[in-house]
């Protein structure tokens, strides 16, 4: 897979159920690798595996072009050896939006980054209309400290007050 990734990301209203609503979930790990110009991870969910290539995303943070192919669960954790300063842990729900039209992947970080809870959302342009459920809470969208290569290298625990 590969194209213009165009997303939106919000914080979790504290408190929320949001794993009610949800209709799926599964167990996610992924590690970075050093790259001057974008960013490249490695991901295995559940039992399957990924290498991504995104490129920098534009200005407002919406979109960057991302590059995407499984690979075994064996290559997957020889690249893990590649990749700088750990592994992101992580359990990601998916709850559809009220109208349907659109699935929320929301992430349930742990380690040094337990408690922090985020919600993305995909969309096919950058002005598309949807429907947030109602957990939904601050837009973090273009906020880099919510990236998750960034979160490996400054976890949440270190700058959430």
């Amino acid at each position: 897979m590969s194209g213009l990734e165009i997303e939106r990301k919000f914080l979790i209203r504290k408190g929320s159920d949001f794993k009610s609503a949800a209709f799926s979930h599964s167990h996610i790990k992924q590690g970075y690798m050093p790259c001057q110009t974008a960013t490249v991870r490695v991901r295995t969910r559940d039992d399957r595996s990924w290498l991504t290539i995104k490129s920098h995303s534009d200005r407002a943070g919406l979109s960057r072009y991302e590059f995407e192919k499984e690979i075994t669960n064996d290559e997957a954790e020889h690249l893990f050896e590649l990749c700088r300063g750990g592994v992101i842990d992580k359990c990601r729900w998916l709850v559809k939006s009220p109208d349907a039209r659109h699935t929320f992947e929301v992430d349930e970080f742990f380690g040094d980054n337990a408690g922090l809870v985020v919600a993305e959302v995909e969309l096919a342009s950058e002005d598309e209309p949807f429907a947030k459920p109602s957990f939904i809470g601050e837009e973090v969208t273009g906020d880099r400290r919510y990236y998750n290569s960034q979160l490996l290298v400054h976890p949440y625990k270190d700058w959430y007050l």
